[in-house]
């Protein structure tokens, strides 16, 4: 399958869209998770995180945190709640973990219980270190079979992606636990680590598991032009840096050898130029007429909420709510169908239909 680049998109404005502030931080609000029908917990990047009232906005600090190293990208990052979260309370979280040269990203959970966090335990800490700030990653996604998902970028080294000896430019996959399940593909391989799921990824910072067809989706940071939205294959080569739909940063010269190769799984979707996407989501709720199936990713240097259909090979873009000038982190759905966006602003919206 060719990619499709976005030469020609749809757009729109939030006067289509009923936009409420529910509350805004003095940070960066990186992820989100809803806890229950009228509250989110939220993770600021600088270091902290919260429990927000959908209805009264009001907010109430959760402690518990560990020391964070928020330097660059890095910091709190991304926050979701077991599968058996109504069992065990557990709550994952990726965040940059201190080292002595730098910062690596870490899997990490909790326990909730009331406004603490309880029984901290670092995961899985990943081979991942760097002392630059760039290129964490890093979402969560859980599949229905005991497995969590998380992803890392390659932490500004670009050969980070095609050495299967570190986790940088990863997706990875463990148990629950942290342990390695044993049908891994890169299992019993030498040094290859067999964390490892996929590769060839430079910063894929939505990383999305669709229950409805069980298939994992990733959206990443190309260089200048490049982004891309990618259907996830075990034990599947992405091409970064050996291929890339963007362009060197100091020259209009093309990455590696190309925009594509024999072995390299193609991109099903590419943004040229960058949209930056900070997240990603498959919409499966009832009050987005038509957005059945189709994915949603926050766009940090466009600006907008972007929306991508993929039917039967065809692909097509729209863009809303730009008019907001807003750097849009992430994008969660809520149980009610509704939509609720961070910004790099500090604020949490809740997107509804005009016309509800």
């Amino acid at each position: 399958m060719i990619a499709l680049c976005s030469i020609g998109y749809a757009k729109d404005t939030h006067t289509n869209f009923k936009v409420d502030e529910i509350t805004s931080f003095n940070g960066i609000p990186w992820g989100m998770a809803q806890l229950d029908d009228t509250n989110l917990l939220v993770t600021i990047k600088q270091g902290a995180l919260y429990r927000v009232n959908t209805v009264t906005g009001k907010q109430t600090p959760i402690s518990g945190l560990p020391n964070i190293a928020n330097a660059g990208q890095g910091g709190l990052l991304d926050i979701a709640l077991s599968p058996d979260f109504d069992e065990t309370s557990w709550v994952y979280f990726t965040y940059s973990h201190p080292m002595a040269d730098g910062a690596t990203t870490a899997l990490a959970r909790a326990k909730l219980q009331g406004s603490a966090l309880v029984d901290w335990q670092d995961v899985f800490i990943t081979d991942a270190g760097s002392d630059t700030g760039k290129h964490f990653g890093s979402r969560i996604a859980f599949d229905n079979d005991g497995h969590v998902f998380i992803s890392i970028g390659d932490r500004g080294e670009r050969a980070n992606a095609q050495d299967l000896t570190n986790h940088a430019g990863k997706i990875l996959r463990l148990n629950l636990d942290g342990s390695v399940p044993k049908d891994n593909p890169f299992v019993r391989r030498g040094n290859v680590r067999a964390e490892i799921w996929s590769y060839g990824h430079r910063n894929p910072q939505g990383l999305y598991y669709d229950q409805h067809t069980q298939r994992l989706w990733s959206n990443e940071h190309g260089p200048r032009g490049g982004d891309e939205i990618n259907l996830i294959r075990v034990g599947a080569n992405y091409g970064w840096p050996i291929v890339s739909y963007g362009k060197e940063y100091w020259g209009p010269f093309q990455v590696g050898e190309g925009t594509s190769k024999e072995g390299i799984d193609e991109p099903k979707k590419v943004f040229t130029p960058s949209i930056a996407p900070g997240s990603l989501l498959v919409y499966r709720g009832q009050l987005f007429n038509g957005w059945d199936g189709d994915f949603l990713s926050t766009a940090l240097a466009l600006r907008h909420l972007n929306n991508v259909k993929l039917v039967n090979g065809n692909v097509s873009e729209s863009r809303h709510l730009e008019d907001l000038d807003e750097r849009m982190r992430d994008v969660i759905e809520l149980s009610d169908g509704a939509l609720a966006i961070s910004t790099d602003s500090g604020r949490i919206l809740r997107i509804l239909p005009a016309s509800s």
